[in-house]
């Protein structure tokens, strides 16, 4: 069995067809095609199955997906046998929310860089509801994201540490205007927010659901910081974690308005599946990722 093959089918799962695998690992698709059909021979199993014009996965392809990720897990570790940290070699895939990225993974990033250059990481940004699932099916080694809870038996969970939510307006607002502390009421500002299907957009509109409280109008932008911009010239509100716009906080930039919810948190943890082999890189990534929250 030529490893090229099963790194040909992870490249598949990682970028969802046989073309951008093709683009991905530098083949023409012709021989992404070929090394798939080699495969499912030597395996006597039909991994993909054609869905309208698209390949995707057959049952058992899935199954077989840890299994492919174990076994390449197992080649880049011998690779590594020996070696300094410096020395060390393969790649680390990590699904991530844009919060955690942009404002909480920098100094990590740089860490690991220095100990690790020669390592190569792909940083994928995901909801956090999808995040574990990515983890589960094996297009990912790490998943790092807050706790949504429901997770799949093969998920094992670590908790990194809480994450206060608030509730920013622009320091133009006069704070007496918009009340979320009084029950019944429309409000006639935007709620701003990168990402309505996020934990903590979902956690804010339950709880003025349960005040009976509204918005006049519900502003979607597809980037945290286009979100902070949006607030700061005025245009509505947002509720994000507080370490996204503690900068603009201390410059007199946003402000905070109260709102008193019973449960103004989040739990940032990190994913991964029970069955993958702990190799030297992502015990050194895990190592920097628990350290940058403790330092807190």
């Amino acid at each position: 069995m030529d490893i090229k093959y099963l790194k040909t089918i992870r490249a598949i799962a990682e970028t969802g067809s046989f073309q951008a695998a093709a683009n991905q690992l530098n083949y023409a698709q012709s021989t992404v095609t070929f090394q798939v059909k080699q495969l499912e021979h030597e395996l006597s199993l039909q991994l993909f199955e054609k869905v309208g014009r698209k390949m995707v996965f057959t049952p058992a392809g899935k199954q077989i997906l840890p299994d492919i990720e174990r076994i390449l897990g197992t080649v880049a570790e011998m690779k590594n046998y020996g070696k300094s940290d410096a020395e060390l070699t393969g790649n680390l895939r990590i699904a991530i929310p844009d919060t955690l990225l942009t404002y909480r993974m920098q100094p990590l990033l740089r860490a690991f860089h220095d100990a690790l250059p020669a390592v190569q990481l792909s940083l994928q940004m995901a909801n956090c509801f999808t995040i574990p699932q990515r983890v589960a099916a094996g297009t990912v080694d790490l998943g790092i994201h807050y706790d949504v809870t429901g997770y799949a038996s093969s998920l094992a969970v670590t908790r990194l540490g809480t994450v206060p939510l608030v509730l920013v307006a622009s320091s133009q607002l006069d704070p007496r205007t918009l009340d979320l502390q009084r029950k019944h009421q429309q409000m006639t500002c935007a709620l701003i927010t990168d990402d309505r299907e996020s934990i903590y957009h979902k956690q804010f509109m339950t709880a003025i659901g349960e005040r009976d409280i509204g918005f006049s109008n519900l502003l979607e932008i597809g980037s945290v910081e286009a979100v902070k911009q949006s607030v700061m010239s005025n245009l509505g509100v947002a509720y994000l974690p507080q370490f996204v716009v503690q900068p603009e906080l201390d410059a007199g930039q946003l402000q905070v308005l109260p709102t008193n919810f019973a449960d103004q948190t989040l739990t940032a943890v990190y994913v991964q599946r029970k069955s993958q082999r702990q190799s030297q890189v992502l015990s050194k990534f895990i190592s920097v990722l628990a350290r940058s929250f403790e330092v807190e």
